[in-house]
């Protein structure tokens, strides 16, 4: 099926902040079901699962993807919050597409 088929453009994107079914607020995942939440409490998550892994399985068992199309600064501070923040080298910039 040709690309603008699947997604309705000839560029490629999906529609992302032009679709008309978008997210409002943040989901979490309680007892298999998504239910919104606070964005306060879904960073609060989001922070904890992360300390969990490293606390479980060290540091090297996150990882981080930024953009290759980024900005070069804008690379730096993800590769910065991967290695300061996560504590973790594993970091790609998907460089060779």
């Amino acid at each position: 099926m040709p690309r603008e088929e699947r997604s309705g453009r000839r560029d490629g994107r999906r529609g992302g902040a032009n679709r008309r079914v978008r997210l409002t607020e943040p989901l979490v995942r309680v007892d298999g079901v998504l239910r919104p939440t606070s964005w306060d409490a879904a960073l609060d998550r989001a922070a904890t699962g992360l300390a969990d892994v490293s606390e479980r399985h060290g540091s090297g068992a996150l990882g981080m993807f930024s953009c290759s199309k980024a900005s070069n600064e804008t690379n730096y501070v993800a590769q910065k919050f991967a290695r300061v923040a996560l504590g973790t080298n594993n970091i790609d910039s998907c460089n060779r597409t």
